[in-house]
């Protein structure tokens, strides 16, 4: 099937209560001195425990919050188990949400920065390593699954929506496209 992931969303006007969130976690802050001074030692595998601890400990945290989110939030009993009702949460940059441009809208949603400490680079990866962030669904159905290849049409009006030039989308997108990259071809849609 094709599937996005506005399928796991109930519109307002449904009348269906339904919920998504976003997400900014990090277990990273201090990660590169401590890597730094292992890697002076020629310690290599401590270097490499520490940043697979962190990695680890940031998804562990993402994980809590979701089923705080969903028991205090969203009102699910704690009887419940997380993988069933508490639904997904899908980050961008993965399978379902290959656009690693996405974290600046739950950066600026969130005002990540100045909560969490961590920053976006221009290529939107976060600093410090060891920092997830993401979108929430509730809904019942909703699960993983990875985007299939886009065409062209689909990039333009992908580009006319987040108000980008099909160029820009393009770079984003890049390994997803189902079509050479002729970035020239794909004018600005929002000029």
């Amino acid at each position: 099937p094709n599937l996005a992931l506005a399928d796991f969303i109930a519109p307002a006007s449904s009348g269906i209560k339904d919920y998504i969130g976003c997400f900014t976690v990090t277990a990273g802050h201090g990660l590169k001195h401590l890597m730094e001074r292992f890697e002076k030692e020629h310690d290599d595998y401590h270097r490499i425990m520490a940043q697979a601890l962190a990695d680890r400990l940031a998804e562990a945290f993402a994980e809590m919050l979701h089923e705080k989110v969903g028991q205090n939030v969203w009102g699910y009993a704690s009887n419940e188990h997380p993988d069933v009702s508490l639904g997904i949460r899908p980050a961008p940059g993965y399978p379902a949400c290959p656009d690693h441009s996405e974290k600046s809208l739950i950066f600026n949603l969130l005002n990540a920065e100045a909560n969490t400490g961590v920053t976006l680079t221009e290529s939107c990866a976060m600093n410090p390593a060891a920092s997830v962030c993401g979108t929430y669904f509730a809904h019942p159905e909703a699960r993983y699954f990875a985007l299939g290849s886009i065409t062209k049409d689909q990039v333009e009006d992908y580009a006319a929506r987040k108000g980008m030039s099909g160029k820009e989308v393009e770079k984003w997108l890049t390994s997803h496209l189902h079509y050479t990259s002729q970035s020239n071809e794909i004018e600005s849609l929002t000029a």
